[in-house]
């Protein structure tokens, strides 16, 4: 009897590269295993079928060898990794599904930022970081939490978005798809949700929101210079964007609701932004608000009255939130003011039985209430009630 090899390329095969081989020299053949997933690949498929059609019929979906697991984490942040980590420690296998790249939050802060608190607030794992200065920058914590990642060689599938969890405690199917639009199927006896808040920002609703010149996120400054910028918002993101813009030849207006510059705002940053508008090198805009965005200008409400200016860009730094339509198709039930999910303290059970929530989305829209500081602990509490569980699970299967 003859096997035939059908190669597992997009591309497909011509009929003259096929080559049947007899049973005997296949018998040892064993697959590589893959410690992350790879959109695009699909696992060799042995028809032991004398006729090959030249027409394959299509592939039914079912679970693969490793798309199951006990837990599977959706969100490949820090707090993500964490749960990940800390479920494996108790002996059980973990998936993360990442909709973007690894910590994708933080790939996505600005070029050069630095944190405001201390490497060892950041650790996960109880993994020491490593930090040149006193505080840890951007490129440093990147480069840290992917090390973590290879040290506990973590199943984590980047690239794959999450679009339906079914089933119950015990049994959940996960969906997901990735960049090129197939389709991922996961199975799992419980659930971790950490999927951040960075990725939605807090629109305006403004007139000209859409415009291309407008960004709710910043990088970098040099694609401003000699260009008339306004920045809104009055707390970190705004006031470390304004100083550096203004650094680098943009000509900047800050505009913000409040009375002053956010008390929060980080306090090596703060002086230098109050001193920047007290010289009057970046002009301010107090108690205002944006009105309207033209292709050259923009429209202010301030107390003085409507003010046009003339404008290049705009960053709207107003801040984002939790996914709160996904938290719902999950069945999560949410408070009516705050959106928080509704969960047990101790472990962060959701409502929906075999459902854990952790990270920033615990707080709903109080999203400064919950950071990679505090938010890291949240893989401790799941674990600790997951070991119970499946302990539990256990005894009674035995009976």
């Amino acid at each position: 009897m003859y096997i035939a090899f059908v190669c597992c390329n997009t591309h497909a095969c011509d009929a003259k590269k096929r080559h049947a081989i007899p049973h005997a020299r296949i018998a040892n053949c064993r697959q590589a295993s893959r410690p992350h997933c790879q959109a695009g690949r699909e696992d060799v498929t042995l028809a032991t079928t004398d006729y090959l059609p030249v027409t394959l019929p299509r592939k039914q979906a079912h679970s693969q060898p490793d798309s199951w697991a006990d837990v599977l984490v959706i969100g490949a942040g820090p707090t993500g990794l964490a749960c990940a980590i800390e479920v494996q420690k108790i002996g059980l296998k973990a998936i993360v599904i990442e909709k973007g790249c690894l910590v994708n939050s933080v790939y996505n802060y600005p070029t050069n930022m630095t944190f405001f608190t201390t490497p060892e607030l950041l650790e996960i794992g109880d993994v020491p970081f490593p930090c040149a200065g006193q505080k840890p920058t951007r490129q440093e914590a990147l480069e840290y939490y992917r090390r973590v990642t290879e040290h506990f060689h973590l199943h984590v599938c980047q690239y794959q978005w999450v679009k339906t969890v079914t089933g119950k405690d015990g049994d959940f199917r996960v969906t997901a798809t990735d960049r090129a639009g197939k389709i991922h199927d996961y199975r799992t006896k419980k659930v971790i949700v950490s999927t951040g808040y960075y990725d939605l920002p807090n629109n305006l609703d403004v007139e000209g929101e859409e415009l291309e010149k407008v960004f709710h996120y910043y990088k970098e400054p040099y694609a401003y210079y000699d260009s008339d910028v306004v920045v809104i918002g009055g707390k970190n993101s705004a006031a470390e964007a304004a100083l550096d813009l203004w650094r680098h030849g943009a000509r900047v207006t800050l505009v913000y609701r409040g009375d002053q510059i956010s008390p929060s705002v980080k306090y090596w940053v703060r002086p230098d932004l109050e001193n920047r508008i007290k010289n009057d090198e970046i002009n301010a805009y107090f108690r205002s608000l944006l009105r309207q965005v033209g292709t050259d200008y923009v429209v202010l409400d301030t107390p003085k009255g409507s003010v046009r200016l003339e404008n290049d860009f705009v960053f709207a730094l107003t801040g984002y939130h939790p996914d709160y339509d996904f938290l719902s198709s999950l069945g999560l039930e949410l408070s009516d003011l705050q959106h928080r999910p509704v969960c047990d303290p101790e472990t962060l059970e959701s409502n929906v039985p075999g459902i854990y929530v952790a990270g920033v989305i615990v707080a709903g829209s109080r999203t400064s209430e919950i950071f990679i500081e505090n938010g890291r602990f949240h893989g401790k509490q799941i674990a600790a009630h997951l070991k119970q569980s499946f302990e539990t699970g256990r005894r009674t299967a035995e009976m």
